[in-house]
């Protein structure tokens, strides 16, 4: 195991630049997700890390060792891939033996990492099967056993739930989770959805255009985002953010309804700001403002409600549930104590909650 250090690291590709200068520390056993949208640089982020891509400028170590012109190999890395890369002529115990194979290492030697790697994985009843007879699932284990079987110093993973069903991602993010507590190896994930990060990591490294925008923890992430961007990119359904301008104690929209602040930030009386207020801190109250119902959506443990405050979209989830219909009018307030208010030129969070 080993820590992991970013140093000003950026990748060209000709005259363009995918990776600006990035900076990230990774602490030995951590788990730290990658997560932004199609095209922000997060893979190949990774794929530097793993020597599959040159790195243009900056540093990067892995333990004490600067590793930026070492070949994949010398890394001491183990990568898995989103297709799983498994070999379809070779059983499941010859794929996850492989990379021990090519290092020339004993039979008996390669065997008994293969058989601990697949006692940690479940898969000790499928070694003499072939790829083609498993399941998603399964291949995916396959393939972290092969990862497993190294023994390496940091896991490389590359988003590899995207091709597995809505059910099976939710149990294998628990697998990952668990195989990262049960070895502690470092791990570095990268994803695009926010809440395969939420749910995995230790610390969430937010990336947009090929620079981060946010370090932090997942709560970290989602009670403090440090611009709209964030904001909007962690917590589903996402944050409502709503424009207007600080006005004294309140926040006043374009339509001239106004909502509560808490602490307005000093010298703000009449700048113009958006208001960030996440769905699950909508309260159905008495004392509310009037929205009007557009459409309900039922999910069992909660009833997700999109509505009107004047002309203003809004999502709010509620775990309570109400028999309201699109077409009629509900009375809601945010909590004050968790609002968010943002620069509206920069987009900054000013801290208001």
């Amino acid at each position: 195991m080993a820590s992991v250090t970013i140093k000003g690291l950026r990748k060209r590709f000709a005259n363009v630049e995918v990776v600006k200068g990035i900076d990230i520390d990774i602490a030995d056993g951590e788990f730290v997700v990658l997560v932004g949208p199609s095209g922000c640089g997060k893979s190949t982020l990774l794929r530097m890390l793993a020597g599959l891509e040159d790195i243009s400028g900056g540093e990067l170590r892995i333990g004490s060792k600067v590793v930026n012109d070492l070949a994949p190999k010398d890394r001491d890395i183990a990568m898995v891939f989103q297709n799983y890369a498994l070999y379809p002529h070779m059983t499941v115990a010859d794929n996850m033996g492989f990379s021990l194979r090519l290092r020339g290492m004993p039979k008996t030697q390669i065997a008994d990492g293969v058989s601990r790697a697949a006692d940690v994985l479940g898969l000790s009843h499928l070694l003499a099967r072939y790829p083609r007879q498993l399941s998603g699932g399964q291949r995916q284990r396959v393939a972290m056993g092969r990862a497993i079987v190294r023994a390496p110093q940091v896991f490389l993973f590359d988003e590899p739930l995207s091709n597995l069903d809505a059910k099976l991602r939710v149990a294998m993010r628990a697998e990952i989770k668990a195989l990262h507590q049960k070895l502690s190896t470092t791990t570095v994930y990268v994803t695009h959805d926010q809440i395969e990060a939420m749910t995995m990591a230790d610390k969430i490294v937010v990336m947009r255009d090929g620079v981060v925008e946010q370090i932090g923890s997942p709560l970290e992430l989602y009670d403090r985002p440090a611009n709209l961007f964030v904001a909007g990119f962690i917590g589903s359904p996402a944050m409502n953010q709503i424009q207007g301008k600080i006005r004294g104690n309140a926040f006043e929209c374009s339509d001239g309804f106004r909502l509560p602040i808490n602490r307005p930030p000093a010298n703000a009386d009449g700048r113009s700001a958006i208001y960030g207020a996440r769905p699950e801190h909508f309260m159905i109250s008495d004392e509310g403002l009037p929205a009007q119902v557009t459409v309900v959506e039922p999910t069992g443990s909660e009833t997700h409600v999109m509505a009107t405050l004047g002309n203003v979209p809004v999502v709010c989830v509620f775990r309570e549930r109400i028999g309201a219909r699109p077409g009629d009018t509900i009375r809601i307030a945010p909590r004050p104590d968790v609002a968010h208010l943002f620069d509206a030129d920069t987009g900054r969070s000013l801290r208001a909650a």
